[in-house]
């Protein structure tokens, strides 16, 4: 029996739209990450970008559940001493959504040169307005 393998310049890209309005912000980066991926594909191969673009729509409305939004902190460094910047998910959700999901759904993919490629086809929207109605993306359900 024979595999098949998909290559660079076969891949077929659709688009996708996950809503997140109302669900949990690691279920969307889930499905998101999986899309960006192609995962979902039956000719998926690990060391190919084969994955599709996705857009993420209502960003502000994905919720946090138990206490993240006040116990989760979003940490960064400078290098320098002290340079120790925390941030609540309080404040990133009301002020930047957007970045929070970003995050969480770079958090779920590879740590490699795939990823890179793949991020840069994730569209991350706060409200449910978004400009890719050309590209005729599907409504993925969760599955």
């Amino acid at each position: 029996m024979s595999t098949t393998l998909a290559k660079k310049e076969t891949v077929r890209r659709a688009w996708h739209i996950i809503d997140a309005a109302g669900k949990p912000l690691g279920r969307t980066a889930v499905q998101a990450a999986v899309l960006l991926r192609g995962k979902h594909k039956p000719d998926y191969t690990p060391n190919v970008d084969c994955g599709d673009f996705v857009i993420v729509v209502n960003a502000a409305k994905a919720v946090l559940t138990g206490n993240k939004l006040t116990q989760k902190y979003y940490r960064r460094h400078s290098g320098w001493v002290g340079g120790l910047k925390e941030v609540q998910y309080k404040w990133i959700m009301n002020t930047r959504p957007e970045f929070a999901v970003e995050r969480a759904v770079s958090g779920m993919l590879p740590k490699n040169k795939l990823s890179n490629g793949a991020l840069t086809r994730l569209r991350v929207y706060r409200d449910a307005e978004h400009k890719h109605a050309a590209q005729k993306p599907v409504l993925w359900a969760a599955r």
